[in-house]
């Protein structure tokens, strides 16, 4: 029996965006599972599994039900240690918290405002009127407030890859030699803004955009499985 995933989409079902969902996806596909992807809209999440979570990932392996993209990727070690690790041990789990709250403090606040109102387009009506509330709310103003600033910002937010640039100047994944949890947690969050936005984060020649490429190509080229904005 497959794995469920319920994945965060918009009114389009075959355009999954969210970075956290694409973390779990990857993980599922690294350990090589048998998954089946439950397209869920944001007010539909509350719904999932009786009110598992009130966010997305959410797998359900059988009759376990597990929240939250960190917490999948540890469920599938510890459930199926047969299978590639995507921690390599402690350590790795210690690393990838690391980057999990680098992420989300350096690339995930700025693709937030390069992708906002992107993002906000892929919405169907009520889904919509929700996201605009409730980021709103979250960021203290309009969103087009919030997208105004996103030229002034390229420049920071490329220079604030230089530490992943350094080091993957000498390794072709976060992980080392391959990839690890870590490298689906930045991959994550750039396949977020290439799905919902065509505005151009990095440049081709860019070391990170190389690796990007890589990752996009893993596990039977899932990433590209869905076609950049």
């Amino acid at each position: 029996m497959p794995i469920l995933l319920y994945d965060l989409v918009g009114h389009d079902a075959a355009r999954p965006f969210s970075p956290h969902c694409w973390k779990a996806a990857m993980a599922l596909a690294h350990k090589g599972l048998d998954v089946s992807t439950v397209p869920t809209r944001f007010l539909e999440v509350p719904a999932i599994e009786n009110g598992a979570s009130k966010t997305v990932p959410v797998i359900r392996d059988g009759e376990k039900i597990i929240a939250d993209s960190f917490a999948v990727a540890l469920y599938l070690d510890e459930a199926y240690p047969e299978r590639p690790t995507l921690f390599g041990g402690e350590g790795g789990k210690a690393m990838a918290r690391f980057i999990e709250r680098w992420s989300q403090l350096t690339l995930h606040s700025y693709i937030t405002t390069a992708a906002l109102m992107d993002l906000y387009g892929m919405q169907d009506e009520a889904n919509a009127v929700y996201f605009r509330k409730s980021r709103e709310q979250r960021l203290g103003k309009r969103l087009e407030d919030v997208i105004a600033v996103r030229d002034a910002g390229l420049g920071s937010f490329r220079t604030s890859l230089e530490p992943l640039r350094s080091m993957l100047s000498y390794q072709p994944f976060i992980g080392g030699a391959s990839p690890l949890f870590a490298d689906y947690i930045v991959f994550g969050a750039l396949q977020w803004a290439r799905v919902a936005s065509p505005y151009r984060l990095l440049d081709d020649s860019d070391t990170v955009a190389q690796w990007f490429d890589r990752c996009l190509d893993l596990h039977g080229g899932l990433g590209r499985k869905v076609a950049a904005a």
